[in-house]
């Protein structure tokens, strides 16, 4: 490695510019089919509802079960609507497991649900149980084994292994020529940090891989976007803060840990109810530990120093929180368990606004509002409303007043482009600088700036390697978004359904504050670009928040998250 890097760093500068000019061009084309071939998969599976069961209430009258988890009642919004008005809104939770078994729980019904003439609370069910609900007779008539197997043909196949091979292949092309673009000009201690950056990057991400492939789950087209994301980080601390790459590096590897972790966790639907109740503990406890021995950068008192390291609890509590949102249906559906999210959330609130902690407050508050929205029913959505507007109050009489300065100067940092405005200013101008191309490796100004490779970590990519470049990082996480919208509909659980929402709907929350407040259209929050932004903290709670995402892709073999049958092996 060190006669590689003195060859580089000795070479002509008549090949410098060459090599830096032809890689400012090439690279954007690379990312561009890369993303391509990445999206369009995740964007064209077959999502046609699939048919676990049937639930007879007479001979001529069945209605398809088509989740794992289905709510039957009278009101429009439920899985399987039987409109009667005996029958309440949302009276009993039908729930398959992974072993093909069926349960039936009741919701908290005015006049209860009956199996084989007993009143329960949560009942195991065979083929011929009679099921009354409201007076109304019924039967659940699960698929067979045969039609279980079509089921599993009939499903859109992942990725085959080439393909998830060449992708592989065509991102390590990309990391070889952004790592040699810095090699040239980094001095020689810098050069050697630059290298295991970009190279521990590209032996996680085949090592990961391999890990899929030995498994039989050749899908990795959200795995390679996230590596993706994480290549162009790592631009950004080679242009800013080539010190801190092996950090960065050693935050992948717990985020590649963490995601892992919970995607074996989510495998088990009933091993998730246990352990969300472990998660709510961590998350809250976190927040706490930072209240009493946090120290305030910056005017916000979320940081931990545990002696040379630096952490951010609050991005860890993110993960915790999704995980207490996501409920599967049959607590979805109890008001207990409603309240107590409430509560949770409340906690939540008043650690945030003492720390004064903007930016991640109005993540939460985001996060929030979308597991209000997916959790919603009739008297549910009443109370997470109020939690809503009592969750916006305190942030508004609690607001610090470093974040009330930067609302101050938004849409007229121009007044005072030395001061206030300092970062934003130099920001659009970098930009504007870089064109679509950028100035190539080492040319940039934006390292000059504050928080150049994490708050307008945007602007520093845009100079460097061109607003192509930035725009296909933000590409990502939209493709993200979609694929999660089309995975929602035919997800197995609702806790799939809010996880995968929720995670998705924090990625894009923090993208469009990052990217909108480094170029003054929102104001400028100090959030991190998922993936993109150094930050230990916060790459560690990007790999979490994607194993939600993975658990809701339900095509064949696309997932280890997702138990599957054999068939689709």
């Amino acid at each position: 490695m060190e006669t590689i890097i003195s060859g580089l760093q000795q070479a002509d500068k008549t090949y410098l510019y060459v090599f830096q000019s032809v890689v400012r061009y090439i690279l954007p084309i690379l990312a561009g089919f890369l993303i391509f071939r990445c999206i369009r998969p995740l964007l064209t599976f077959r999502r046609e509802p699939e048919i676990w069961a049937w639930l007879c209430l007479s001979k001529d009258k069945k209605l398809p079960i088509t989740h794992w988890e289905s709510v039957i009642g009278r009101s429009k919004r439920s899985d399987i609507v039987v409109d009667v008005p005996t029958i309440s809104r949302n009276h009993a939770v039908l729930t398959r497991y992974d072993d093909g078994s069926w349960t039936i729980a009741d919701a908290g019904s005015k006049c209860g649900t009956l199996v084989n003439g007993e009143k329960i609370d949560i009942c195991p069910l065979e083929p011929d149980d009679l099921i009354s609900i409201g007076g109304v007779e019924m039967t659940l008539q699960p698929i067979s084994r045969r039609q279980e197997i079509r089921l599993a043909q009939l499903r859109t196949r992942a990725a085959n292994p080439v393909s998830s091979v060449l992708n592989l292949l065509l991102l390590s092309v990309m990391q070889i020529l952004f790592c040699f673009s810095y090699l040239f000009v980094a001095d020689a201690e810098d050069a050697r940090l630059i290298f295991v950056g970009f190279m521990g990057i590209a032996i996680f991400q085949w090592a990961m891989l391999v890990f899929y492939l030995v498994i039989r789950k050749p899908s990795f087209e959200v795995e390679t976007l996230a590596f993706f994301l994480c290549t162009l980080g790592m631009v950004a601390i080679a242009a800013v803060k080539p010190s801190e790459a092996v950090k960065q590096l050693i935050a992948v590897f717990l985020g590649l840990c963490l995601f892992v972790g919970i995607g074996i966790v989510l495998r088990d639907l009933e091993r998730v109810k246990r352990v969300r109740y472990v998660a709510a503990v961590i998350g809250i406890l976190l927040l706490l530990i930072t209240l009493i021995f946090g120290k305030e950068y910056h005017g916000a008192k979320n940081w931990l120093i545990i002696g040379s390291l630096s952490i951010q609890p609050s991005e860890i509590s993110k993960v915790c929180f999704v995980f207490v949102g996501a409920a599967t249906l049959d607590r979805l559906v109890n008001r207990r368990n409603l309240i107590l999210f409430i509560l949770y959330t409340g906690a939540i609130c008043v650690c945030l606004a003492i720390m004064n902690d903007f930016g991640t407050a109005l993540i939460f508050f985001v996060a929030f509002l979308l597991i209000a929205y997916l959790r919603s029913g009739s008297i549910g959505t009443i109370a997470l409303a109020c939690s809503a507007v009592g969750f916006a109050g305190i942030l508004a009489v609690k607001i610090a007043p470093h974040a009330l300065r930067r609302f101050e100067t938004w849409r007229r940092i121009w007044e005072d482009p030395l001061n206030a405005g300092y970062q934003q200013t130099r920001a659009l101008m970098c930009i504007a600088a870089g064109g679509f191309f950028g100035l190539g490796a080492g040319n940039g100004w934006m390292k000059r700036v504050f928080a150049a490779d994490s708050d307008v970590v945007f602007a520093s990519l845009a100079e460097e390697y061109g607003l192509l470049m930035s725009l296909m990082a933000v590409v990502c996480i939209l493709a993200l978004g979609l694929f999660v919208l089309r995975s929602a509909a035919i997800a197995r659980s609702s806790f799939y359904t809010i996880g995968s929402c929720t995670a998705v709907g924090i990625y894009l929350a923090q993208t469009i504050l990052n990217v909108m407040g480094t170029v003054d259209l929102l104001p400028l929050t100090g959030v991190t670009f998922p993936f993109l932004s150094n930050g230990g903290s916060s790459m560690i709670c990007a790999w979490g928040l994607l194993a939600f995402i993975k658990a809701a892709d339900t095509r064949q073999n696309a997932s280890f998250a997702v138990r599957q049958s054999k068939e689709e092996g």
